[in-house]
Order: C-alpha cells, then structure tokens, then sequence
C-alpha cells in the first residue's frame, strides 16, 4: 500500500485515486445509465479501464465496481444490480459464477492491530458455477469453490467448498449441491 497510516494520508497512491475519479465520471456517464441489454457495452468500459472480461458477461449498470483495473470476470459470469465489487485487491468471478443483488464483495480491511489502521487488500476468488445470492457478504482472501452456493444474507469470512451450498452468521457448509441436468422440458397443463 501506498501509506502504512490511514491517519495521515491516503491508503493508495496518487495515479490509483486519479485513476477512480476518472472511473467514477465514466461510470455515471457510460455505464450506469446505459439500458440493461447493453452488457457487451458495459464489458468494454470494463476493458478499457483494465478489466479482464471474457465473453458473455453480464454485469448489469447498477453494480457498483470500486476499481475496475482488479476485476477478472470469466465468460458467461453475471453481476447483478446493487451488488458491490469492493475492489481493492484482486476480485476473480469464474465461469458462468453469479453475485447477485446487493451482495458485497470485499477484497479490502484494515489491519485493527497496528496503530496507522494501514489497509491490507486479499483477493477473493468465486469458482466456476458458484452463486453469491442477495446480500451476502464475502470478506477478504476468501475462495467460494466451484459451483457452491451461498445462501442469501450469509456472511462468509472463510473459504467455502465446492458444490455445496452454504449459509449462515458465520457461513458454514451445509448439505451438497445436487446438479438436476434432466433436459426433459416440464409441461404443465393449466385447467
């Protein structure tokens, strides 16, 4: 980090908040009000500030990103509005991931221990088909496994296993996520 105490000066250098005042005028500008379909437009504002976006991302124009240049989305993954991709430190969203509405993710904290607060940044990683339902909130240097749930409001404060659905105040793993790949279409008849 650019300052070790947050007492007396910024946490990040001089280029990195010129660098989000410059997001911030763009993200209301270009991004946030462009209409929803428009993910590949969005995909390439993300680029151009140094996003590594695959193809098919959806990040919808009410995600709330802090420093597009430490986000890597894999294709076909899904931000949804109100989520907050608080990206101080490296955030990795996998293939075909969802972080749904209002979820937080944090890859920032500080360090509570040492008098100047300084700021620590962990990178947090969300595994391939992994879903962050509404409103959890993922703490820094976490990793979600491949295709595990987590459930709405949870709190996740260590990593997660894959294909398992967790939840909860702490999250903590609860029962294994069962895929149902039956491609049989349903056909309901309504009397």
């Amino acid at each position: 980090m650019h300052n070790q105490d947050t007492y007396t000066g910024a946490s990040f250098s001089l280029r990195n908040r010129l660098g989000r005042i410059v997001w911030g005028v763009v993200y209301i500008l270009a991004f946030r009000i462009s209409p929803r379909p428009l993910h590949s437009w969005r995909s390439f504002i993300l680029r151009c500030f140094g996003a590594k976006i695959g193809k098919g991302v959806h990040v919808y124009p009410d995600a709330k990103i802090w420093a597009p240049w430490n986000l890597e989305l894999h294709d076909e993954c899904g931000v949804a509005n109100e989520a907050i991709l608080y990206s101080q430190g490296k955030i990795t969203i996998g293939y075909r991931a969802i972080v749904s509405q209002g979820a937080h993710i944090c890859a920032g904290t500080h360090d509570y221990t040492k008098s100047g607060h300084p700021l620590v940044t962990m990178p947090i990683n969300i595994g391939a088909q992994a879903w962050v339902a509404a409103e959890a909130f993922v703490h820094p240097g976490v990793t979600i496994g491949e295709g595990c749930v987590v459930g709405a409001r949870s709190v996740v404060t260590k990593d997660m296993p894959a294909w398992m659905v967790c939840a909860g105040h702490p999250c903590k793993p609860l029962k294994p996520r069962v895929m149902d790949d039956n491609k049989t279409p349903s056909i309901s008849i309504i009397l």
